[in-house]
């Protein structure tokens, strides 16, 4: 009865969390989406400016609608207007007689460009179209010709002129109202004024755009008293850039229109709603607002009604229910199972998971939303795969994070433990390979080997491909001098890398050992190392014993300081999250390793240039247990520069890909691996392809604004608001880092800025590293440089002359926007401030090198303080 309740109260209360996650997040959409409160109007429509292509046609294609996707569309018009206002004949050349068939009333018009022939056949046509059809009460020769600058107004005037002359119905020309005035003399060549009023390209704000377009109109009534004035097109689009103050969105076209027909003046002029349906095509001419001035969408649904609320955007509902239905069952899950996280943590991590499925649901009804071209659906696509993987990456943050910060109790924390008796005690071979270091260093390291308080071991010496006798000979003598417990080995053209090394020295292992111990050649290790972890391996099962990599003489040089906390940010933090699972990253130094478990698996990858955590890969696909003691038993040497840790990364993560390809087999398909483990490999290197992926998407960016500069129209897509969520995830994602420094490490904000600097100045390093994983079958090991060195003035800008690169060409696209394009306009600010953000790693990779060469201090500061893993 107890377990019964026991699940009843867990499903219900997973259950609630997901729900109210998701009711949370459609109450969101509702609030943002909130209906505007508008003036409703009543009165009829006098006209509408039409043109008849439907959604997937286009004249610059040659592709036009039939007779009876024309009849469909007056069909439509006639029921809420008596007036249309057309653009051009030979094009569609049915359309006027068509229009009579609906007793439309028609202001028609020859479309005039530079092609003189084709001007001539425009207005041949309209003239006879005139002469026959009583319903076409006027003509109009031309629209904005002078404005495009097709022709000037002495051309057009020689058509205008003959229009009159062949013609006895009123004649004008369409222009906006700045070139009638600029152009007084065109007024004498017309029986009327045609004026397109459009107070959005001038960045007037909707809220003051009808009275704006009335005070033109009433200017151009005082110059031209005698003329009467028809208003061509008057309107507002529903989605576009922003032009200074004016807000392109559906609740403000529905605004602008209402509040102009309820206009008492509107009843007594003659216009034309700029215009009747939306057409996609006018994209590639006018940029991608030209879309979206109808009153009806491309498909023939109206956009809005004239009566009742207006909504921002009419599919909001559908969208929400989507979200909340898509995201409810890992909610679900995610609460049922974590029940060792407080609620309030699984209410974070729900919310996460809501806000990533939500972002996608965006994305995906873009199409919905947006005309889009087969070059903008290629960016759309490519911007939701980046949305998938940054959530991916963000989610895989997020559960480390909450676990963290709000799960009760670990199930697998692992102590040091009282050590065995002497005459008890297992047999361990410790393995140092080393590869042209210092000679001193690896001294250091080998002393501190001879302290051990451990009775039963050896030291084996391996030292790989160093030419220079200076560097390896001082290693030899060294180990004679410490008697036959250490034995050096100097291996010349050997392959294999440090995993060759390795392989050797399991080779001439004495046969008694039954533990492998590796250190890296610049540590100094506790003489409690082994004492306290051997008793570990009591447990048959487990094959790995790994203690934290830990850092000393940093305290005093600012860059040794940013490297000591970056790296332990992840033996405090990543190392708890994973171990609590057997799912540990296994690491070349402070590991111990059972003899048996190595040799059963193959002992170390040569292929792989990140040997050591290929290895723990394939102990756990063994089935075998790995343990992490997060307790500091040996400290080493930070890197020695950023061109240093910088070459560590690339490594790191080219092996990481290298790993990934070869077992991406056991991790998705069938393996002794189970989900949590399956999880944590997949998961753990999405951080890696997260910078691959910022990497892409600043060149994506650069791409962007080259089109935007060299084809601004074709290249009108609002990305903003579809990249905006990408960098959203991305900067929360960095934000839970320092929360988590300071929770587990109460570590001061000066190094936790300090690390965060360097966590992000390696990002390009990491993408570079995952790129030639992918890309390459073989890696070349290097050796990482450790403790400080000199360098030359000429040696600062080597190591970051690619990010330098990459921060110049960010920085001028992003001037040349502001000077091509203004810095008043918004779409232009939030491009620039995308820009500003990809420059972020490339400005934080020169801070980490101006860093590297600040002198130390003389004194160092006081030790952050290590809080307890819990």
């Amino acid at each position: 009865m107890k377990n019964a309740a026991s699940l009843t109260y867990r499903l219900a209360l997973a259950f609630a969390i997901a729900a109210l996650v998701a009711l949370a997040q459609y109450w969101l959409w509702q609030q943002f989406n909130r209906g505007s409160e508008v003036a409703g109007v009543t009165q009829s429509i006098k006209g509408f400016a039409y043109n008849g292509f439907q959604r997937d046609q286009s004249p610059l294609l040659g592709t036009y609608p039939t007779d009876a996707q024309l009849g469909s569309d007056l069909d439509l018009l006639a029921s809420a207007a008596d007036n249309l206002r057309t653009y051009g004949v030979t094009d569609l050349p049915s359309l006027l007689a068509i229009a009579g068939e609906r007793d439309l009333l028609v202001t028609a018009g020859a479309w005039l460009d530079r092609d003189k022939e084709k001007n001539d056949r425009e207005i041949d046509a309209l003239v006879e179209a005139a002469r026959k059809m009583r319903h076409v009460e006027r003509v109009m020769i031309g629209n904005e010709s002078i404005l495009r600058g097709d022709l000037s107004p002495e051309e057009l005037i020689v058509y205008l002129d003959r229009a009159r002359k062949e013609l006895r119905k009123p004649v004008s020309s369409a222009e906006p109202w700045h070139v009638w005035l600029k152009y007084p003399e065109l007024a004498k060549h017309v029986d009327y004024i045609t004026v397109h009023l459009l107070p959005y390209h001038e960045g007037v704000p909707v809220e003051a755009a009808v009275n704006y377009a009335f005070e033109r109109y009433d200017e151009l009534a005082r110059t031209f008293p005698k003329k009467k004035i028809v208003v061509g097109e008057i309107g507002w689009p529903s989605k576009g850039p922003v032009i200074g103050a004016a807000v392109p969105s559906l609740d403000n076209e529905a605004r602008f229109i209402r509040e102009f027909l309820a206009n008492p003046r509107t009843a007594r002029i003659d216009y034309f709603l700029m215009e009747a349906i939306d057409q996609p095509w006018k994209v590639e001419i006018e940029g991608w607002a030209g879309a979206y001035w109808g009153m009806f969408n491309a498909d023939r649904q109206p956009k809005f009604a004239l009566e009742g609320l207006v909504q921002r955007d009419p599919h909001w509902s559908k969208k929400a229910s989507n979200a909340g239905v898509l995201a409810l069952l890992p909610m679900f899950l995610i609460a049922f199972f974590l029940t060792d996280w407080s609620i309030a943590g699984r209410i974070f991590l729900a919310g996460m998971i809501q806000a990533c499925v939500s972002t996608l649901i965006v994305g995906l009804n873009v199409p919905v939303d947006y005309y889009l071209t087969q070059r903008d659906l290629i960016g759309l696509g490519m911007l939701i795969a980046a949305t998938g993987m940054t959530a991916a990456v963000l989610l895989s943050h997020g559960f480390e994070f909450g676990e963290m910060l709000f799960k009760d109790k670990w199930r697998r924390r692992f102590m040091p433990l009282p050590p065995h008796a002497p005459d008890e005690q297992p047999f361990v071979s410790i393995h140092l390979a080393c590869h042209n270091e210092p000679p001193e260093m690896v001294i250091a390291t080998i002393d501190s080997l001879a302290a051990l308080n451990y009775a039963n071991f050896e030291v084996l010496i391996l030292d790989n491909n160093t030419k220079d006798d200076a560097l390896w000979k001082p290693l030899e003598k060294r180990c004679a001098e410490l008697g036959p417990r250490f034995r050096f080995f100097h291996l010349m053209n050997w392959p294999g890398f440090k995993a060759g090394a390795l392989n050797y020295g399991l080779k001439v292992t004495d046969p008694r050992a039954e533990v492998v111990g590796v250190v890296d050649a610049d540590y100094v290790v506790d003489p409690e190392w082994l004492s306290c972890l051997i008793p570990h391996f009591d447990k048959p099962d487990v094959a790995v014993v790994q203690a934290p990599q830990a850092h000393r003489d940093w305290e005093t040089q600012p860059f040794r300081r940013m490297c000591n906390w970056e790296f332990d940010g992840f033996f405090r933090i990543g190392m708890h999250h994973r171990n609590e699972r057997n799912a540990l990253i296994q690491h070349g130094t402070m590991t111990l390793v059972r003899r048996l478990a190595l040799e059963e698996v193959g002992g170390w990858s040569e292929w792989c240039i990140c040997e050591d955590t290929e290895l723990g890969l394939r102990l756990i696909e063994k089935g075998y247990d790995t343990r992490y003691v997060d307790h500091i038993l040996g400290r080493g040497l930070t890197p020695s520069d950023f061109a240093a840790i910088k070459s560590q990364r690339f490594r790191w993560a080219f092996g990481a890909m290298q790993i990934l390809k070869n077992h991406l087999p056991h991790m998705v398909g069938r393996s002794t691996l189970n989900l949590a483990q399956r999880y944590h490999f997949l998961t753990g290197w999405f951080a890696w392809l997260g910078d691959a992926l910022q990497l892409v998407f600043a060149f994506g960016s650069l791409i962007w604004t080259l089109g935007i500069l060299a084809f601004p129209k074709a290249f009108g897509l609002p990305v903003t608001a579809l990249a905006f969520p990408i960098l959203g995830f991305m900067a929360f994602k960095a934000a839970l880092g320092p929360i988590l420094y300071r929770r587990t490490m109460d570590c001061p904000w000066r190094d936790i800025l300090g690390a965060s600097i360097l966590s992000v100045g390696l990002a390009h390093s990491i993408a570079r590293g995952v790129f030639a994983g992918l890309a390459k079958k073989k890696g070349e090991f290097v050796v990482t440089p450790k403790g400080w060195k000199a360098k030359g003035a000429l040696a600062f800008f080597g190591p970051i002359r690619e990010e330098i690169g990459m921060l110049l060409a960010l920085i001028l696209g992003a001037v040349s926007l502001v000077m091509t394009r203004g810095a008043d306009n918004l779409e232009t600010q939030l491009w620039v401030g995308i820009l500003c953000l990809q420059c972020i790693p490339y400005v934080a990779s020169i801070a980490c090198q101006v860093a590297a060469y600040m002198p130390d201090r003389q004194t160092a500061d006081s030790d952050c303080k290590l809080q307890p893993a819990h």
